[in-house]
């Protein structure tokens, strides 16, 4: 039979392997800085620039699979639940977009 030191070292290597364990994590994290923000005040208002280069480092983290750490930087920081159109972004930091057919 099992000893519960087996179980739990199981347990947490299949949390850790579906990804559960890291997102409890972040959630509570995420639910850390809720409670210690004041209530009685409200957040700063995100300048157009800081809301830009937050969703340029929402976009990088989550395109290299950091979505528990940027669901705690969409919370701590304000940011927009649903991301800016890449588009807009485009547009918006006078940059380019290179197809993928490209090479230099």
């Amino acid at each position: 039979m099992a000893t519960v030191a087996e179980l739990k070292a199981v347990l947490k290597d299949t949390l850790e392997k579906k990804g559960v364990l890291g997102h409890l994590k972040a959630r509570i994290r995420a639910e850390v800085f809720s409670a210690l923000d004041d209530d009685h005040e409200s957040p700063p208002s995100l300048s157009h620039e800081n809301l830009l280069i937050n969703e340029l480092i929402r976009e990088y983290l989550e395109f290299n699979k950091y979505k528990y750490t940027a669901s705690v930087l969409i919370a701590e920081a304000g940011q927009p639940v649903v991301p800016l159109d890449r588009q807009f972004l485009i547009h918006e930091l006078n940059a380019f977009e290179e197809s993928k057919d490209n090479t230099m």
